[in-house]
């Protein structure tokens, strides 16, 4: 992982320039280098299961975590991580009694949580559903600035691409339950899907919801610090007091720590708003140490910063 004064290093760019535009994206490097910056290694990697319920599971491995729903009717699973991974993915269903996959719902576009559909897409009976923003982003070429490395995503084959789309909301009626996609907007990016598990009382939320660290949000693909607070709240009105609550990464979580981290982001908000239209450059905000309070439980809050005030001063100063 990059260090704060490395990270910190990257962000020195001109005040006007940052304030209209947001600081300038690293040169972008393949997914294969990008990985190891990050310390990911596919041959090390392990897939773990933790089992919610009889025909109900989470695996996490090497990117987003996956939620597995499987009975008569067939398996759905939401996420697919990366191609090297799916074997590994695949040997933790059997262990479960799952020998295929039926349906994948990508919660968005990015390569640790889409990646997969490389090898599944190639199944005859395995379906893709995206929301429709993600299918258009997979059809062409992107680059994700993470601060400190940019990884390039190539566009997706024809084989990769989501057979299903939708715009706000869709519905499956699997294994003897109803299973929502919900998009309330751009948030982590333009193309998020919440997946709500009606007769679970689970829902996965991708990216949008991190609960390994503070959100990444992809700002220069259309992402935005206004939007995951809306889209969490979206899902907040839709979920019960007891719903499991499925992050892209980290461990499982409760509704009441789904809406925590909204009330750290709105708080978060109002002091980053406050200090842009003040003027402050973003060397002045990392400085300032506006997220104190909570970087002992999320961590280095610099890329969040960093992106946060990206998107911000988008809407704000533009």
């Amino acid at each position: 992982m990059k260090t704060l004064s490395f990270l910190l290093a990257l962000l020195l760019f001109p005040t006007s320039a940052v304030l209209a535009h947001g600081p300038a994206a690293p040169d972008p490097v393949s997914l294969e280098e990008g990985l190891a910056a990050f310390g990911w290694n596919f041959d090390e990697a392990e897939v773990k299961t933790e089992k919610l319920e009889e025909g109900f599971y989470v695996l996490y491995g090497l990117g987003g975590n996956v939620a597995v729903s499987s009975g008569e009717d067939g398996v759905l699973i939401v996420d697919d991580q990366f191609p090297e991974m799916v074997p590994g993915l695949l040997k933790a269903m059997r262990k479960q009694g799952d020998k295929r996959v039926d349906f994948v719902i990508n919660t968005h576009w990015h390569f640790d949580h889409a990646d997969g559909n490389k090898m599944l897409g190639a199944e005859k009976n395995t379906w893709l559903v995206s929301q429709a923003n993600s299918r258009r982003m997979m059809r062409k070429d992107n680059v994700v600035n993470l601060v400190g490395v940019a990884i390039e995503q190539p566009a997706y084959p024809a084989l990769a691409l989501p057979d299903i789309t939708f715009d706000e909301t869709m519905q499956f009626h699997l294994n003897g339950e109803r299973i929502d996609l919900l998009h309330s907007g751009p948030a982590h990016t333009t193309g998020d899907a919440a997946v709500i598990f009606r007769g679970r009382n689970a829902v996965h939320m991708g990216d949008v919801f991190n609960n390994a660290g503070y959100p990444f949000i992809d700002a220069d693909n259309g992402g935005s610090l206004d939007g995951v607070i809306e889209f969490c709240k979206s899902v907040l009105r839709e979920i019960r007091e007891d719903t499991v609550v499925i992050p892209g990464h980290g461990p499982l979580a409760s509704r009441r720590e789904l809406h925590d981290y909204v009330r750290m982001l709105e708080t978060v908000r109002g002091d980053l708003v406050a200090m842009i239209r003040a003027g402050k450059s973003r060397e002045d905000i990392l400085a300032a140490g506006i997220t104190a309070t909570w970087d002992e439980r999320w961590g280095d809050p610099a890329r969040f910063i960093d992106r946060s005030h990206a998107s911000l001063t988008r809407r704000y100063l533009q």
